[in-house]
């Protein structure tokens, strides 16, 4: 055989194609690389006998089946912050949706990504969809009929139903739910609504057979019931006593999730309300992270394997590189009406933040298509579940959509805050030419004049977290009691082993009318255990960004630090846990103030009440907090000398310099609304008068722990990196190098197990000191 003949053209097509064919190889390693950090990093599912779909037993048999790989995080881009529905190419050309033409292909855009990464793919609807009456009775005037529906091939598939007809000969409007939520459909019926049950729920699930009828796609469980649903709606439409401009779905917990998927694959479904849903439902994707107390895609995902794609887990811990969030999936059920439901001090399930967002990010898609009344919130008190008072209140949002009644309605919301309206109601403004560029590089503070430096850090910091009124300060504490705030009482507060919790209460004076709960170590008489001073160190820890407030999930750590003989004081920040509704109004009765400052504000409090027991040692008052807690731990201990040291974790990352991967200085002046004066320096940021790395060194000398996590979605880590490195050189300067503490874990935004022991550890060696 002669050897192989190539033409000239063939080997310079090939020598072009070799850097392309070269770049393909390593963005697949890196893809690699990211695929068995997933696998490192992510929980285990709790259970051995769920599965992912029909194909897939778990994550891993489905990524071993299709081969499948995480996109390459560092190339596609970062979106912060919720996307905007009417961006085209949000982190690209930013392009607005202005004509309906626009709308349109952003609708198509939604479906394809909502497929890919949330739904799975589902088969177009069937044709061939018979139905039979299997009963049929009559009680108290209302028709009561089971039905049976098939479809597909041979028509295996069914779908059984429980339709109520009220009586009187309609048309009816339709309230459509799952088989579990039987009892809301009663009460529909009662207010002139044709009831509609189907089976695609935990209680009665005609729909698992469908992942094995239709093979060859990869839907999950939740598309699977919502494409049930659909089946459900086409039997409506054989009816005539049905108004089918009036067809209404709702559900709660899974149910809500799924009825969203139906709704914004269904446009003949005209009102949808989603109640609890959380993850999946009400929430963002972008702020179900560790940080907020919701289930994280992780968390869902490893106990609910198969409610979602597969393809989700992908996510975990990189929610900011998802191209779409569940605004996305919601947009298309515009101009549809939708309401959301939920608690606003539920944990796990309801976050009213966080919906907040989701409904402020959509009430622009709604004005676009001119049906801004279509849209609704209703925040209810309580834990998970709901009352008839909520359903009444769902029925009348219902009869409002569908012109059968005119009653009022509120979309309250317990978070109005944005930063152009702060601007325009404190009517402040600053001349930024006065504010000097400042150094990204290094922590500008020098050892040998160390307390003027720090004076000045304290004076740019309080500008920043604006006028605090002037106020009385707290009276010495004389007893502790039992009593508990009525709403704290119903919360799911931490419960301890090793030693007993009693309450600083507004009548015995912590600050401005506020409760917190002290824990302390006791003996094995129950008495109070204290050292050989006859007093014992405290940490006052400061929760997270949790609707919650401190919930608990601190059981371990606060367990912890009692067994070390450590006591530990928390309390609800204002916007947060009982005193939601107290942070609603803030800027209005404070314009010139900061959510921060008084947040602050009342940390010293709570030294000052510490201080007033006999049995507090006052040198050994630490700070400690995780994410928001964190922060404002962090910018407490810069201004109160009288705390000893700090504990952090997942608390910063510098503003100056941070990159569009991060939200920055507006996570502070326009997500949270915790900072507003720094939003006058969007743009300039250069020019902050203050950032975290003074703030840290304000700290100096006494001790100090941080841990960041390496892969902190909220972080630049190499600025993180840098400001730690400047940080050592400070403490080693002044010759207390060994108390600084600093930890970079390979891992997500979590505070882990791992890392409240690693708190305990260093809190324990500081007091022991």
């Amino acid at each position: 055989m002669g050897k192989e003949k190539y033409s000239i053209g063939f080997i310079f097509i090939m020598l072009w194609l070799c850097p392309f064919m070269a770049n393909a190889q390593d963005d697949k390693a890196v893809r690699q690389e990211y695929l068995k950090e997933l696998i490192l990093l992510q929980e285990k599912p709790s259970s051995h006998d769920s599965f992912v779909g029909f194909h897939d037993l778990t994550w891993e048999d489905w990524i071993e089946r299709t081969g499948e790989l995480p996109p390459n995080y560092g190339v596609i881009p970062s979106i912060p912050f919720l996307p905007d529905p009417l961006i085209i190419g949000e982190g690209k050309e930013n392009e607005k949706v202005t004509t309906m033409a626009q709308w349109e292909s952003q609708r198509e855009y939604f479906k394809e990504q909502v497929k890919y990464i949330l739904s799975g793919t589902f088969p177009d609807p069937p044709t061939n969809l018979k139905a039979e009456i299997l009963s049929e009775r009559t009680k108290n005037g209302v028709s009561i009929q089971m039905i049976e529906l098939r479809f597909g091939e041979d028509h295996k598939a069914k779908l059984t139903l429980e339709v109520f007809t009220p009586p009187g000969e309609g048309p009816f409007p339709v309230f459509m739910t799952q088989w579990n939520h039987r009892g809301w459909a009663q009460i529909a019926v009662r207010r002139g609504y044709m009831g509609l049950i189907y089976a695609g729920a935990d209680a009665k699930d005609d729909t698992r057979e469908y992942l094995e009828l239709y093979p060859d796609y990869d839907w999950s469980t939740l598309m699977a019931r919502a494409w049930g649903a659909h089946r459900a709606v086409d039997y409506l439409y054989t009816l005539n006593e049905v108004d089918k401009s009036k067809i209404a779905i709702t559900g709660h917990s899974r149910n809500g999730k799924q009825s969203l998927f139906a709704a914004a694959f269904d446009e003949r479904i005209t009102a949808t309300i989603t109640s609890s849903g959380g993850t999946g439902g009400e929430f963002p994707y972008r702020y179900t992270d560790e940080r907020h107390s919701n289930e994280s895609i992780d968390y869902l995902v490893s106990r609910r394997t198969h409610w979602l794609h597969p393809r989700i887990r992908f996510y975990s811990g990189r929610e900011h590189k998802m191209p779409i969030d569940q605004n996305s999936l919601m947009a298309l059920i515009a101009p549809n009406a939708l309401m959301f439901s939920s608690s606003i001090r539920e944990g796990g399930g309801g976050d009213p933040w966080a919906i907040e967002q989701i409904y402020t990010s959509l009430t622009k898609v709604y004005d676009f298509l001119d049906a801004p009344e279509k849209l609704g919130i209703r925040l209810r008190d309580g834990e998970h579940a709901v009352s008839e008072r909520d359903l009444e209140a769902f029925m009348d949002w219902l009869d409002i959509q569908f012109g059968r009644k005119n009653f009022p309605w509120d979309n309250h919301l317990s978070y109005n805050y944005s930063f152009e309206k702060w601007k325009k109601e404190s009517g402040e403004f600053i001349d930024l030419s006065k504010f000097p560029i400042q150094s990204t590089q290094n922590i500008a503070v020098n050892v040998s004049h160390l307390e003027k430096d720090q004076e000045k850090i304290k004076q740019d910091l309080t500008w920043l977290l604006g006028d605090e009124p002037a106020g009385l300060p707290a009276s010495d504490i004389e007893t502790l009691s039992q009593k508990e705030d009525y709403v704290s009482s119903f919360m799911p507060r931490p419960k301890v082993k090793n030693g007993k919790k009693l309450n600083i209460t507004p009548y015995n004076a912590m600050g401005d009318y506020l409760y917190g709960s002290l824990y302390f170590p006791t003996d094995e008489a129950g008495e109070r255990k204290v050292g050989a001073n006859g007093r014992m160190p405290v940490l006052i820890f400061l929760h997270k960004y949790t609707n919650t407030g401190y919930d608990s999930e601190l059981n371990a750590l606060i367990n912890g630090l009692l067994a070390k003989g450590i006591a530990v004081l928390t309390y609800d920040m204002i916007g947060y846990g009982a005193r939601i509704e107290e942070g609603t109004l803030f800027y209005q009765r404070y314009p010139h103030w900061s959510k921060m400052g008084k947040m602050v504000t009342d940390a010293r409090a709570a030294v000052d009440a510490l201080e007033s027991l006999d049995f507090i040692d006052n040198d050994k008052i630490f700070v400690g907090g995780y994410a928001l807690g964190g922060t404002v731990g962090l910018i407490t201990a810069a201004l109160e000398p009288k705390i000893a040291g700090l504990a952090l974790s997942s608390a910063f990352t510098p503003l100056r310099n941070a990159s569009g991967d991060v939200e920055g200085l507006k996570a502070f002046s326009h997500l949270y609304g915790l900072i507003p004066r720094l939003g006058f320096f969007d743009g300039e940021e250069n020019r902050i008068p203050v950032d975290f790395p003074e703030i840290l060194a304000n700290i100096a000398p006494r001790p100090l722990m941080v841990i960041s996590p390496e892969l902190d979605r909220h972080a630049d880590h190499e600025n993180v990196i840098n400001t730690m490195e400047d940080l050592k050189q400070l403490y080693q300067k002044l010759g207390v190098g060994d108390v600084l503490e600093w930890q970079s874990p390979h891992a997500f935004n979590h505070f882990t197990e791992a890392q409240q022991q690693e708190m305990i550890k260093w809190l324990e060696q500081q007091v022991a000191k």
